[in-house]
């Protein structure tokens, strides 16, 4: 994640770390991260933008699933936050979580609606927990604990991701249904399912993630072209290309309706967070 903040009006800055996870669950998790704000007088306001995954977060002394983003979306964070959470692998996150990810589709779940009290447990845990890599081993610890019961991993949903990022050409949906042996309408049932999107939406995220990596590595674009990649980024995140790559902003903590910014804004205590929410 990037630092979105003006030192000039006293924003906050952000330390956001990523880790790779304990050797069990590399699987199922991209990576634990950690994401801590500095002192200031008003709230530093993270751009998140879409990258096919679903995190379990714990902010504020409480535990949320953040589900698949279609959009992008601000999200402040209050000054002397600490935020912890695990990011699964596109696709794998329902075999921990127990439903589909087209339920959790640009919305924020209290992880207290799929876990029971187990999550209150673990929340009380992260609050006495001694600094945020004591945090990151409770959090995979309870993955690891809970790996026995995990549905297995259908290879399905693993050859989707890695032919869409092997950047099949197009028609895209066609050319995937062919090479998995499946039709197209099995093909897009068994995609919003496992990601919450369709093979077009998840290959249009999948392709800005790797515009950006590629444009802050300088790497070639190759063959995928750079007409094809620099439009996603507008559909992705109304921010242009040009400034997310300056700015780095990959974050991923929100959601929002494709192609617009929404702001998160919590709801109570009982209620998590409301519409497009995610913190």
């Amino acid at each position: 994640m990037s630092d979105i903040a003006d030192s000039s009006n006293m924003i906050p800055t952000s330390d956001y770390r990523e880790h790779a996870p304990v050797a069990a669950l590399d699987r199922h998790v991209a990576c634990v991260w950690t994401q801590r704000i500095g002192p200031g007088s008003t709230p530093m306001v993270q751009r998140i933008v879409p990258d096919g995954c679903v995190d379990i977060v714990w902010l504020d002394g409480r535990l949320h699933v953040a589900g698949p983003d279609t959009g992008p979306v601000l999200a402040p964070l209050n000054p002397g936050s600490l935020v912890v959470g695990v990011r699964f692998r596109p696709g794998l996150a329902p075999t921990m979580l127990g439903l589909p990810a087209s339920e959790l589709i640009d919305d924020r779940v209290d992880l207290d609606v799929l876990w029971g009290r187990a999550a209150g447990r673990l929340a009380g845990r992260l609050s006495d927990a001694a600094g945020p890599g004591a945090a990151v081993r409770l959090l995979e610890g309870e993955l690891v604990e809970r790996l026995p019961g995990a549905a297995p991993v259908d290879p399905f949903v693993e050859a989707v991701v890695a032919e869409l990022r092997a950047g099949p050409p197009a028609p895209v949906v066609a050319k995937l249904a062919a090479t998995l042996g499946t039709s197209e309408r099995q093909l897009h049932r068994r995609c919003l399912d496992a990601f919450g999107y369709g093979p077009k939406t998840l290959d249009r995220v999948l392709r800005f993630q790797r515009f950006l990596s590629m444009a802050r590595s300088a790497a070639p674009l190759g063959h995928v072209g750079l007409a094809r990649l620099a439009a996603d980024p507008r559909r992705c995140s109304a921010t242009a290309a040009a400034r997310l790559t300056a700015t780095g902003s990959r974050e991923r903590l929100g959601r929002a309706s494709a192609g617009q910014e929404k702001t998160i804004r919590p709801v109570g205590p009982a209620g998590g967070w409301a519409g497009p929410s995610h913190f």
